[in-house]
Order: structure tokens, then C-alpha cells, then sequence
């Protein structure tokens, strides 16, 4: 029987109070900040903005629980950008929105930093009885796009430096069920040919880090076939898949000529879209998916958004997690609140 779990790739908005004081703390905080360098009182904020993101969770019902990366001031280029053998560069369009991040120069070695596996500590102490611990990295493809090599010699040997690097930066992390590795550069800049199948082996390297479930989410369409046909040679549990965005007909078809994993992600909700969800149309989507895919029963089917939801209001990632937890229930049978 098909195990559903409600969650997210995470990325979540900063709490509007949250926002505002950081703004002013950091304002009196000459340079950039990188790991170790923030004080006293932002790093107060943050814990303090972790603990909401983190009760908001549990207070939707959500299965898996992450940290929030409210410190991903860089998106997704963040674990480098912390780095200290990185430089920060110009300001950079992030993916074709109008988010923005600066440019992560690899200047040195890219040694372990420590940076995630420390947020993942304090978000574990936060947990109830229970609850699910969900990590959520860059996928190493998507992490060397975001980024500029003036280190290594070429472009293979720098991907394979950041697989090596997150994989180093996961056997550090606190016990987790489950490792989202977010992938979209694998759609928006896919990997020409001598990279496809290297960008599978940096994603085994990391996903051997860890003994949890891992996940390589990709998002922003659907991937191009020989792209796909590489990434089912990951030893990974489960690829996700955007539903909300792109050709799903493209997916299907790569699902049905290719297979898929035992489990699967679905990006269910639209995490750039204000319009939130019902949740009796995620538990639609959710069963739609099963009936392209007759061949197979998945064992595990991670619901959630399609991207990270940053990009939303803070009411409206709140309403979309209870969505979401609430579409999940009802695709299991469950009563809810919806239902009475």
C-alpha cells in the first residue's frame, strides 16, 4: 500500500517582524555575512523565526519537517556562499524571476563548512515526539550552475568538487528521515551531453552520504529525456516532478518510457501563485498522477510544492502548508476538517 507524505522543499518567507528586524540589524553589520560572522541578536532572530516556520508545520499536520532555510538569503547558492573559500560576486538573476542572489565565486578548496548541518542541530531540538526531521540541500548539478569556478580546472572536476563538498556537508547532518535535494537547474540549464551522466554521479555521491530516504526534486518543467534517462542511474529513492508547471505530458512520457523510482515526488502546489489549493484538488492531483502510471504502484508518494515557497506572502505559505497536509489526508481516507 502506498505510504502518502505531506511536506515541502522548504525555502519558506521570513516572518514579516523578522524581516523588518534583520533588515535593521544587518544594516549596522559592515560586508558580507557568512558563517560564524552574524551576532548575538541575529542570530536570536533567527532561532526565533525557526522556531514559527517550524511550529507552523506542525501546526498544519505536515509529515516530514524542515528547517525553513530562513538564512538563505542566496536561495539556493547558499551553501556557498557561506563558504569561506568563496567569494561573493555580483548580483545575479535567480532563474528567470525577479529573485536575485550573489554570484558565489569558488576561489579555493572546497573544504566542510558545517553551515546546514548547524541549522538541521537546531532545528532537531525542536521537534515533538514524533515528528520527522526532513533535510533540504542544492542538488550538486543545480548548486555548480548557481555558482563560478575560478578554482578548479573545468567543469566536470568542479561539479564533481561540489557533489564531494555536499556530501561531506550531509555525513555531518543530525539524524534525518528524509534528504530533499533540489534540482531545478537540471530543467532551467540542463546538462549537455558530457555533463548529463556526471551530474547523475555527483548526485549518487551525495545521496551515499546519508542513510535517509533521498529525494532529487526538480521543478520549473519537466526534464529533458536523456537528462531523465541519467537520472534514473542515480541510487536515489525518489525523483520529484513538477505537476503545477511545464509539459506534464513530457513527464509522463519519460516516467512510461523510462520507469521511475519505487516512490515518487509530486510538486502539487503551486509555490509561486498566491491561489491557494483546495485540498480536495491536491487529493485530485494526487490520484491523477496514479492514473497516468497504472503500471506501478509507488511505495511512497511525497506530496508537495512545486518549488520552494519563499516566493509567497507569509499567510499564504501557511495556508498552502494546511493545504497540502489537508489534500494529503483526504487521498488517505482520512476525516478532516474540510470534510465536516
Amino acid at each position: 500500500m502506498t505510504e502518502l507524505v505531506a511536506t515541502t522543499p522548504g525555502l519558506y518567507p521570513l516572518p514579516d517582524w523578522a524581516k523588518q528586524r534583520l533588515s535593521e540589524l544587518k544594516g549596522h553589520q559592515k560586508g558580507d555575512l557568512v558563517s560564524g560572522d552574524e551576532g548575538p541578536e541575529i542570530v536570536d532572530a533567527y532561532d526565533q523565526a525557526r522556531e514559527e516556520v517550524v511550529a507552523d508545520q506542525q501546526g498544519a499536520g505536515l509529515d516530514r519537517i524542515v528547517e525553513g532555510q530562513l538564512r538563505w538569503d542566496d536561495n539556493l547558492a547558499h551553501p556557498l556562499t557561506v563558504h569561506d573559500n568563496v567569494e561573493t560576486g555580483g548580483i545575479v538573476r535567480y532563474y528567470d524571476n525577479n529573485n536575485f542572489y550573489r554570484d558565489p565565486e569558488v576561489v579555493g578548496e572546497l573544504d566542510f563548512s558545517g553551515d546546514v548541518a548547524a541549522e538541521l542541530e537546531t532545528a532537531s531540538d525542536l521537534l515533538a515526539a514524533g515528528d520527522s526531521l526532513q533535510a533540504v540541500l542544492p542538488g550538486p548539478y543545480s548548486l555548480a550552475d548557481l555558482a563560478s569556478d575560478e578554482h578548479y580546472s573545468d567543469e566536470a572536476e568542479f561539479l564533481d568538487a561540489v557533489g564531494e563538498f555536499l556530501a561531506g556537508e550531509v555525513e555531518a547532518f543530525p539524524e534525518h528521515e528524509t534528504l530533499f535535494l533540489l534540482e531545478p537547474s537540471l530543467v532551467e540549464n540542463a546538462p549537455d551531453d558530457d555533463l548529463d551522466a556526471r551530474a547523475s554521479e555527483a548526485i549518487d555521491a551525495v545521496a551515499d552520504a546519508t542513510d535517509a530516504n533521498v529525494v532529487v526534486h526538480s521543478y520549473w518543467g519537466a526534464l529533458e529525456e536523456k537528462v531523465y534517462a541519467h537520472l534514473m542511474d542515480a541510487d536515489v529513492d525518489a525523483i520529484g516532478f513538477d505537476v503545477v508547471a511545464g509539459d506534464r505530458s513530457q513527464t509522463l512520457y519519460n516516467i512510461n518510457e523510462y520507469g521511475t523510482k519505487d516512490s515518487v515526488a509530486l510538486g502539487l502546489v503551486d509555490g509561486q501563485n498566491t491561489l491557494v489549493e483546495s485540498p480536495e484538488t491536491i487529493r485530485d492531483r494526487i490520484e491523477w498522477v496514479q492514473e497516468q502510471i497504472p503500471a506501478q504502484e509507488f511505495d511512497t508518494v511525497y506530496a508537495t510544492s512545486n518549488t520552494e515557497l519563499f516566493y509567497l506572502p507569509v499567510n499564504k505559505y501557511q495556508e498552502k502548508l494546511a493545504a497540502l497536509a489537508e489534500g494529503v489526508a483526504l487521498a488517505r481516507g482520512e476525516e478532516t476538517e474540510v470534510q465536516a
